[in-house]
C-alpha cells in the first residue's frame, strides 16, 4: 500500500508549473522554444520506460482546434461508450475544473484519488531515478502539462483501454500529446485566434500548427474552415501523408437530436465527433452506418447523453434559493460569441415567454475574468455586441445596457484568504498584477467605456472568487430569481464550482 497521499501528488504536480515569467519568455521567443518540445517529450517518455510505438496500443482519436475541441472530445467519448459498452474508453482533456483527476477519465469517470496517486508516483519516481538525458536543454522534470500527459499515457496503458480520445493542449505540431506515431483517426475543430505568442498571429499560422497532428496513413478530418486556413490544413495533410483529408459537411440528422451539450455551436462539434467516432468504429470493428439516414439508437444516445461541465451549463444552486448558475469557460472571441448568444436566448437567460408577456425579468449578474495576454476589452465588446444583436433579433424590449444588474470582475484565486484549492493552484499570474487587481481594474474600465451609462455602483472589482460569491448573497432573491453567468476563463468557472459549493450538481 502506497504511503503517498493524493494531496502530496497534487503539491508535487503544482511544483512543475511554469510561473508568469517563464510563460512570458515563451511568448517573447515567438514560440521558438517549441522546436525542442517533441524531442524533449520523447526523452521523458523513454525515461519512464516507453517507446513511442507502444502508444499506438492506446488506439487514439487525436483532436485539436481553437474552440470546441473539448466538447468534440466529450461527444466522441460518449458515442464510443454507448456503441461499445464493453470497452474501456480513455479520455484525456484539459484544463480541469475542480480536481486535476478530471483530465484523465476512464468510461466517463475521473480516475480515483487512489489510482491517480499510485500512477503519479510511478511516473514521478522513474523520472527522479532515471536522470540520463541526451539533450542538455531538457530539464530534469517535465513541466506541468507534459507530466500530466505522461501520466495519462501511463494510466491508459496500465488500465489497458480499448480506445483513447486525446485532446491537444495547445496547437498541435509541438504539443505534448503529439508523440503518438499512428493514431487511428485525427480531427480539427473550428479555428480562431488564440495563444498568438506560441501559435502565430494569423489563422494560416495557427492552421499550420493544428495540422501538425496529421499522420502518415491516418485519415484527417476538419470542420469547414475559412478558405485560407482550409488550404493550409489540406497542404499539411498532404505533406504529412495522411491517408485522406475530409471536410465534414453538416449532417441534417442532427437537427432531430437533442444534444447533451447546450448551444447552437455544439451542432458543428457533434457533427465532426460523429464522423470521427464512425471512422474509428469502421477501422477498429468494421461497423458502418449511413450518417445521412436515421442514426442507430446507440449512436444517437451517445450524442444525447454527452456531458461536459463548464460549457454552456445551467445548474440550479442547491443551497441558495431561487438562484441559477450559467457556467461557460469561453476564453476566445468566437467562443464568447457562442456563450453570450446562448445566455441571451429564450429559456436560458431570457424567460421563454418574456418577449410576449413583458413579465418581470430575473436579476442577472455577470462574473467575468480573463487571463493576462488575452484582450479583456475586446472580449467584453464582443459579449455586449452579441447580446445587442441577439436581443434585436428577438425583438426584445431589453437593451444590452440594462441586461446585467451587476457585473463582478474577480481574480481566479479561490478563497478570500488568498489561497487556492490545491488542484486549482496557478503560478501563471504575475504577483504584481494580483496585488493591484490590474487585470480586473482594466476590465471594469473597459465595461464603463463600452457602456458609459452603466452605474459604477453596480461594477465590482474583487480579489477572489469567494468574495464574488459572497457579493451575490447581498442580493434579494425572494421577489425575483437570480441568474448568474460565469465566463471568460475555465479556471474561473472551476473556482466558482468550488467556492459556491456546486460540485454535486455541476460535475
Amino acid at each position: 500500500m502506497s504511503a503517498h497521499t493524493y494531496q502530496e501528488a497534487v503539491e508535487k504536480l503544482n511544483s512543475l508549473q511554469s510561473n508568469a515569467a517563464t510563460l512570458e519568455a515563451v511568448r517573447a521567443s515567438g514560440g521558438r522554444l517549441s522546436q525542442f518540445a517533441i524531442p524533449e517529450m520523447l526523452e521523458y517518455l523513454g525515461r519512464i520506460g516507453y517507446s513511442p510505438d507502444q502508444l499506438n496500443a492506446l488506439n487514439v482519436i487525436h483532436i485539436t482546434g481553437t474552440k470546441g475541441k473539448g466538447s468534440t472530445s466529450a461527444f466522441v467519448d460518449s458515442i464510443l461508450r454507448n456503441a461499445k459498452p464493453e470497452w474501456k474508453v480513455g479520455l484525456y482533456t484539459s484544463p480541469h475544473l475542480v480536481a486535476v483527476r478530471e483530465r484523465i477519465r476512464i468510461n466517463g469517470q475521473p480516475i480515483s484519488e487512489e489510482l491517480f496517486t499510485k500512477y503519479f508516483f510511478e511516473v514521478w519516481d522513474k523520472l527522479q531515478s532515471n536522470t540520463t538525458r541526451a539533450l542538455e536543454s531538457t530539464s530534469l522534470m517535465p513541466g506541468y502539462f507534459r507530466f500530466i500527459t505522461l501520466l495519462a499515457f501511463h494510466t491508459f496503458l496500465e488500465c489497458k483501454v480499448d480506445a483513447t480520445v486525446l485532446e491537444v493542449g495547445v496547437g498541435g505540431t509541438y504539443d505534448s500529446t503529439n508523440v503518438v506515431p499512428k493514431p487511428v483517426v485525427t480531427g480539427v475543430t473550428a479555428l480562431g485566434i488564440d495563444h498568438v505568442g506560441v501559435l502565430g498571429k494569423t489563422l494560416e499560422e495557427i492552421a499550420w500548427q493544428k495540422g501538425g497532428i496529421f499522420k502518415e496513413g491516418v485519415p484527417a478530418h476538419t470542420v469547414p474552415q475559412p478558405t485560407n486556413a482550409l488550404e493550409v490544413l489540406r497542404n499539411r495533410s498532404q505533406e504529412l501523408k495522411a491517408s485522406s483529408f475530409t471536410v465534414v459537411e453538416p449532417n441534417p440528422q442532427l437537427a432531430s437530436i437533442k444534444l447533451g451539450l447546450a448551444g447552437s455551436h455544439q451542432v458543428e462539434n457533434a457533427n465532426i465527433a460523429l464522423r470521427l467516432a464512425h471512422e474509428f468504429l469502421r477501422i477498429q470493428t468494421g461497423r458502418t452506418f449511413k450518417e445521412s439516414e436515421k442514426l442507430p439508437e446507440d449512436i444517437s444516445q451517445g450524442l444525447v447523453s454527452t456531458k461536459w461541465p463548464g460549457r454552456c451549463q445551467q445548474v440550479q444552486d442547491p443551497q441558495r434559493g431561487n438562484t441559477t448558475w450559467y457556467l461557460d469557460g469561453a476564453h476566445t472571441t468566437e467562443s464568447l460569441q457562442c456563450c453570450f448568444k446562448w445566455f441571451a436566448s429564450p429559456g436560458v437567460g431570457l424567460l421563454e415567454d418574456h418577449v410576449q408577456t413583458g413579465k418581470s425579468r430575473p436579476l442577472r449578474v455577470l462574473i467575468f475574468n480573463c487571463t493576462s495576454g488575452r484582450s479583456g476589452d475586446a472580449f467584453l465588446g464582443t459579449a455586449l455586441e452579441t447580446i445587442r444583436s441577439q436581443l434585436c433579433s428577438l425583438s426584445s424590449q431589453e437593451t444590452a445596457e440594462g441586461f446585467f444588474d451587476r457585473v463582478i470582475f474577480c481574480t481566479n484565486i479561490t478563497y478570500a484568504d488568498g489561497h487556492f484549492k490545491g488542484d486549482l493552484t496557478t503560478l501563471a499570474i504575475p504577483e504584481e498584477d494580483l496585488a493591484v487587481l490590474k487585470t480586473q481594474q482594466l476590465l471594469a474600465t473597459a465595461w464603463s467605456t463600452h457602456l458609459p451609462q452603466y452605474p459604477t455602483s453596480s461594477i465590482f472589482v474583487l480579489p477572489s472568487i469567494e468574495h464574488a460569491v459572497r457579493n451575490l448573497e447581498t442580493l434579494n432573491t425572494t421577489e425575483r430569481p437570480l441568474q448568474v453567468l460565469v465566463s471568460g476563463s475555465l479556471h474561473l468557472v472551476g473556482g466558482v464550482i468550488e467556492a459556491a459549493g456546486l460540485s454535486e450538481v455541476a460535475l
